[in-house]
């Protein structure tokens, strides 16, 4: 017969103390969470002409030459051939004529949120002028660089061709690819850009906002102006400064427009540097040709003022023709218009997502300073290249 010391026992009774069923409660069935199917939305809607707003009322003039300049650009591509081919064979430029031509060529799609919405942000962008020097004096200290020439661009396409669009900065350090300097290292003097200064200017949030441009004019000391046009940059993501002074409690929503923040930045000089640092991405110029008529997009085409928009090209291919339905800077007054895609921008991101160019000077300033709408935007695909839909 076993025999259990006392502790043993003691133990025994423990652990069937634990391990008893205790009285029983009627057992209510729980039904788990349902968690809804994810729709995926298509990008692109089929759509008809009459649901473009004012289709029939709004000038097609300085938008056909705008499309004139994306041939410029696209006629030796096959998908492009005929239809260049056809726009270069026009003689008729009536609104007429204009809108059947473009009835006849091209298919409306809606373009859509992935939340199935069809409103987007529409800001404003233009080309500004800074005054500036080829040689460093006081007033005329801050640098604005070309591409240096230590900054590596790494293209993967050709290995995972689904990076098509993605192209990495970097520099080499060691026997390591390491992401490039930041806009703060830059302007602490980290980079090898001594011999890289094309100008010296004597505005530093100026030469922040050029940077946001992508392109501009430096006025020089004789009076004689100077094409400047984005080059290239360090990789890093934008990060708006406007957002950051709202946070900290700087600057009201209603208030960061590119004007409230220039504002801010001449009652607070002191504090300016260590704001501009927070947007750690870095734009680097090149000299543009001054027979140019406008800055050149990144479709490699002269803007059209008033008639081109930077977009996403993983939406919105270069080229393409999109119409616009928005409103005018602080207004609720209508503006509908279609308009040539025909750049992009680090900060333009998303489907419904357009940067509307303005033109130059000061007034384009004001009115590109001050836009931030919402729209809907309808891409014109040229027959015969319309998006598959779904069955």
């Amino acid at each position: 017969m076993l025999r259990l010391s006392r502790p043993i026992i003691w133990l025994f009774v423990a652990l069937l103390a634990a391990c008893a069923t205790p009285e029983q409660k009627p057992v209510v069935p729980v039904t788990p969470p349902v968690t809804p199917p994810v729709v995926t939305v298509q990008p692109y809607s089929v759509a008809t002409w009459d649901a473009l707003p004012q289709w029939h009322e709004v000038d097609l003039l300085p938008s056909w030459r705008a499309l004139q300049q994306s041939c410029a650009a696209l006629r030796n591509k096959p998908s492009w051939q005929t239809l260049c081919a056809d726009v270069a064979a026009v003689t008729e430029t009536d609104v007429i004529a204009l809108r059947g031509f473009f009835e006849s060529h091209f298919s409306p799609y809606q373009i859509n949120n992935a939340d199935g919405t069809t409103q987007g942000l529409v800001t404003g962008y233009y080309e500004p002028r800074l005054r500036g020097s080829r040689t460093r004096t006081e007033k005329f200290r801050y640098p604005l660089y070309a591409v240096p020439d230590d900054l590596l661009t790494i293209d993967l396409s050709s290995l995972y061709p689904q990076l098509k669009d993605l192209r990495l900065r970097g520099r080499i350090q060691g026997k390591k690819v390491v992401p490039y300097f930041s806009r703060g290292e830059i302007e602490a003097g980290a980079a090898p850009l001594q011999d890289k200064v094309l100008f010296w200017v004597d505005d530093a949030i100026d030469l922040f906002f050029l940077q946001i441009q992508g392109s501009g004019r430096i006025e020089l000391p004789d009076g004689s102006l100077s094409k400047v046009g984005y080059a290239d940059q360090n990789g890093h993501s934008y990060i708006s400064i406007g957002k950051k002074l709202i946070e900290a409690g700087e600057l009201k929503p209603e208030e960061a427009s590119m004007q409230g923040i220039k504002s801010w930045g001449l009652r607070n000089p002191e504090k300016l540097p260590a704001l501009l640092a927070q947007n750690p991405s870095y734009v680097f110029f090149r000299n543009l040709p001054a027979t140019l008529s406008a800055p050149l997009g990144a479709l490699g085409v002269p803007l059209t003022e008033g008639y081109s928009i930077a977009v996403d090209p993983r939406t919105i291919p270069l080229g393409m023709p999109v119409f616009l339905a928005t409103t005018q800077p602080n207004s609720s007054e209508p503006l509908n218009r279609l308009m040539l895609a025909q750049d992009t921008g680090g900060a333009i991101k998303g489907t419904v997502r357009a940067d509307f160019f303005w033109g130059f000077g000061e007034q384009a300033g004001e009115m590109a300073g001050r836009m931030k709408q919402r729209g809907e935007m309808w891409i014109l695909f040229p027959k015969g290249m319309e998006p598959s839909q779904p069955h």
